[in-house]
C-alpha cells in the first residue's frame, strides 16, 4: 500500500492519477473539509481516501496501517505574515510526526521540500544541492518551514530512516487553473504591463511525479534532488505566455524601486480590502533576484527528459482559454 499526504493538492493530485494509472494501490490522505480534484474523479474505485491531519498522530497511525511506501506532499503555504508562525508549526511538526511514524513502522518516504529551502550560489554559478539557506538571515515563513521540515527528514534519516528529498522548482501545469503557479499566467492574461529582472526555475508538474516516483523504486537513500527542467527570466517567461494568449508582451522593466512601492501599495489596499495582498515584500523582492538551478543530478539518477518549458506554457495557455 503506498500512501500519499497533500493529495488534494496540484502534485499531490498528479501524483495519486499517475501511481493509479500504473495500476497501484493507493491510499490518499485528505482533512475533512477538503474537495476532491477533478482529475481524480475517474479514479475513485481505485484510491481509498481517509480524513488525516499531519497535526494527528492517531489518526496519520491510522492511515499508515499496512503502508510501505510514503509520498509526503501536505504543506500549508501562504504569503501572509500573520500565518508565518502557525504554518511553520504546522509543516515541521506534520513531518515530523509523519518521519516518527515511518521510522517505527520502516515505511520508505519521498518528502516533498522546495527550492525556497535551498541556498543562493555564488553570481553566475548555478545553484545544486549542496546549497543550504541562511535561516539566520531568511525571513520567508515558507522557506522556514521547508528547511526546518528538512531538518526532521534527515534526522529521521540519521535515526535509519529510509528517505529521499526532492526539491522542485517553481512548479507549472494545466491543472493548476488559476491558482498557485496559474496565477501568473493569468496575471498576464489579464494585462500585465511590467517585468523584473529576475529568473528561476520551472518544472512541469507531470515531471516532478515522474521523478518522485522514479526516486521511491530505486535503491536511493539520504539524498536530496532538485527538480527543475529549465532556467528562465521572467521578461523571457512573461513574453512567452503572453504569445500563447496571442496578447501583447509585458513592456515596461519594473525597476527595484518600484517593485517596492508595488507592495507597500498592495499591503495599503489589502488592509482596506480585507483579503491578502497581490503582491508582497518578499516576492516583489524574489522578482528580482537570479536564482538558476542545475538540475544535473536527478537526470543523472533517474534518466529523466524533461518536458520542455514552452511546450507547458502553451498547454496551459489552451486550457485557459477554453471556456
Amino acid at each position: 500500500m503506498i500512501l500519499i499526504t497533500g493529495a488534494t493538492g496540484f502534485l499531490g493530485s498528479e501524483l495519486a492519477m499517475q501511481l493509479v494509472k500504473q495500476g497501484e494501490r493507493i491510499r490518499c490522505t485528505k482533512r475533512a473539509k477538503s474537495v476532491i480534484p477533478p482529475i481524480l474523479a475517474p479514479f475513485q474505485q481505485q484510491i481509498e481516501w481517509v480524513d488525516a491531519d499531519i497535526l494527528d498522530i492517531f489518526a496519520l497511525e491510522d492511515a499508515l496501517k499496512e503502508v510501505t511506501q510514503v509520498y509526503h506532499c501536505a504543506a500549508w503555504v501562504s504569503l501572509k505574515q500573520a500565518d508565518k508562525k502557525p504554518m511553520i508549526n504546522t509543516n515541521v511538526t506534520g513531518t515530523a510526526n509523519l518521519v516518527n511514524i515511518c521510522l517505527e513502522n520502516k515505511v520508505r518516504m519521498v518528502h516533498v521540500s522546495s527550492i525556497a529551502a535551498i541556498g543562493l550560489a555564488k553570481p553566475g554559478d548555478l545553484v545544486t544541492e549542496n546549497h543550504h539557506l541562511d535561516q539566520a538571515t531568511e525571513n520567508d515563513g515558507y522557506a522556514i518551514s521547508k528547511l526546518e521540515s528538512e531538518m526532521e527528514v534527515w534526522r529521521g534519516i540519521a535515526e535509519g530512516l529510509d528517505a529521499v528529498i526532492v526539491n522542485p522548482s517553481l512548479i507549472i501545469g494545466a491543472n493548476a487553473g488559476t491558482n498557485g503557479s496559474g496565477q501568473l499566467f493569468e496575471t498576464v492574461r489579464r494585462g500585465l504591463k511590467f517585468y523584473t529582472a529576475g529568473s528561476s526555475g520551472f518544472v512541469d508538474v507531470e515531471d516532478v511525479a515522474k521523478c518522485m516516483i522514479a526516486l521511491m523504486n530505486s535503491n536511493i537513500s539520504a539524498e536530496r534532488y532538485i527538480v527543475n527542467a529549465e532556467n528562465r527570466d521572467f521578461k523571457q517567461l512573461t513574453a512567452e505566455i503572453a504569445n500563447g494568449f496571442g496578447i501583447k508582451s509585458p513592456a515596461i522593466f519594473a525597476k527595484a524601486w518600484m517593485m517596492g512601492i508595488a507592495w507597500r501599495g498592495a499591503a495599503m489596499v489589502s488592509l482596506f480590502a480585507g483579503k491578502a495582498p497581490a503582491i508582497d515584500k518578499i516576492s516583489a523582492q524574489s522578482a528580482s533576484l537570479t536564482r538558476n538551478y542545475d538540475n544535473k543530478k536527478i537526470r543523472q539518477a533517474t534518466g529523466i527528459e524533461f518536458k520542455p518549458i514552452s511546450v507547458s506554457i502553451m498547454e496551459i495557455c489552451e486550457r485557459l482559454k477554453t471556456p
